[in-house]
């Protein structure tokens, strides 16, 4: 289902839920690569492997990167998931729809994104206005946050972070402690765990830009992790602990800078993965998941995968 065709459902009409990362996925915005324009300059760029790939002129195609997204639109349709496409706006890279907004629960919360990004949320305002008023929640401006960082997990929320006091000097630092602290008064019944996140603006192998791109849960209780993505080795080993080291399938930072970690649950069960993560493809395998591969490799240039470019609005 495109954009245009969901309006169709009318106002108030979205039953948001979300209580997890791999229930099964009912509902989703998938991003556009659409009128993508032309290649940034590298001062406009928002992440340290898009400024390496334009300086080697391996920045990629809008065409690619079109018949990349909709391979993905084509796994949805398999299993029936409803899908949601923003509303195009000219020369603009609409790929990443989990940086505008997330949900918890049956509320969805908008990002405080990077200033020169706001027009990408106002092309979600027609699934904004299908959900309850009640229900449509906008943090204080000083309150920054994306929704790659938001990771909710049953009874817990996980939330990367950074809290340094060079922050405002990280282009790639997209969450802060104080959007920590307002989600942790929005839902007070969920044990909120923040993890600080390793940072760089120039090497995109030092570089954990959001929490999945470092880690993500799978099935009931397995999770894909890199040691490094991690600034305090403590944070990695709680996560470690709480899945169980037999559960955790360990990224190299050579992995976890292809976007390894950076998967997307349609169920407990299905999982998509980009087709030449052959190691991580032939574990899941042996671990029962069924692997739907599809080509994501431009893309990932942008420092940024499967996970980025999704943002579910219902699961069973």
């Amino acid at each position: 289902m495109t954009g245009k065709n969901s309006k169709k459902l009318g106002l108030s009409q979205l039953q948001l839920h979300v209580i997890n990362e791999t229930a099964r996925l009912r509902a989703v915005v998938l991003g556009t690569a659409e009128s993508n324009g032309p290649i940034p300059k590298i001062e406009d760029c928002y992440d340290p492997k898009s400024i390496e790939h334009i300086k080697a002129g391996t920045y990629p195609t809008e065409s690619d990167m079109v018949q990349e997204m909709e391979a993905v639109a084509a796994v949805f349709k398999k299993y029936d998931v409803q899908v949601f496409r923003p509303e195009i706006i000219k020369d603009c890279n609409q790929i990443f729809s989990r940086d505008i907004a997330f949900v918890i629960e049956d509320k969805i919360i908008k990002a405080n994104i990077l200033p020169h990004r706001e027009e990408e949320v106002a092309a979600i305002d027609y699934i904004w206005e299908q959900v309850d008023p009640s229900k449509r929640i906008i943090l204080p401006e000083d309150c920054h946050v994306e929704g790659g960082d938001v990771m909710p997990w049953n009874d817990h929320i996980f939330i990367g972070t950074y809290y340094g006091e060079d922050y405002a000097d990280f282009i790639t630092a997209r969450t802060n402690k104080k959007a920590v602290e307002a989600i942790k008064d929005l839902f007070p019944n969920k044990t909120v765990k923040a993890f600080e996140l390793r940072k760089s603006n120039t090497d995109p192998k030092e570089n954990a830009l959001h929490l999945d791109c470092c880690f993500n849960p799978i099935g009931k209780n397995k999770a894909i992790i890199h040691k490094n993505g991690f600034l305090h080795e403590a944070d990695y080993e709680w996560l470690v602990n709480f899945f169980g080291k037999d559960n955790v399938f360990e990224i190299t930072k050579n992995e976890m800078y292809q976007m390894f970690s950076n998967v997307f649950s349609i169920s407990e069960n299905v999982i998509i993965s980009e087709k030449n993560f052959t190691r991580l493809n032939q574990w899941l395998r042996e671990q029962g998941f069924t692997v739907e591969e599809v080509p994501y490799h431009e893309i990932g240039k942008q420092e940024g995968l499967l996970r980025c470019s999704t943002m579910p609005l219902i699961r069973d």
